[in-house]
């Protein structure tokens, strides 16, 4: 029985991974795209997880929310910090602070 259970935790530590490493992948994508949209230049090619937790779904489902922070500059010299929030593997909200201003994409 606790081989089992190792085999299960470990099937779902990789599950974990994989989801993660999608997740990221789609968030890198999303930024570089508001970035390029927005004139600016996408910093550091990768955004950093600052969160991870348990949300529920606007269709009452339990999902993975991830919370990821870039950087990005419009003039080449002065970094700037965005956000991409994800629920599973969608896009909920991603924002550029530019000037002061937050911008939605």
């Amino acid at each position: 029985m606790p081989e089992l259970l190792l085999i299960l935790l470990i099937l779902a530590l990789l599950w974990l991974w994989r989801d993660s490493a999608r997740s990221r992948e789609l968030a890198v994508r999303a930024a570089r795209s508001a970035c390029a949209q927005s004139g600016a230049q996408f910093l550091d090619g990768t955004v950093s997880l600052v969160a991870l937790r348990l949300c529920r779904k606007s269709s009452g489902s339990m999902a993975l929310c991830r919370a990821y922070s870039f950087d990005f500059s419009l003039d080449g010299e002065q970094r700037r910090s965005g956000a991409v929030s994800m629920q599973a593997q969608a896009i909920v909200d991603l924002v550029l602070d530019i000037d002061g201003v937050t911008t939605v994409h």
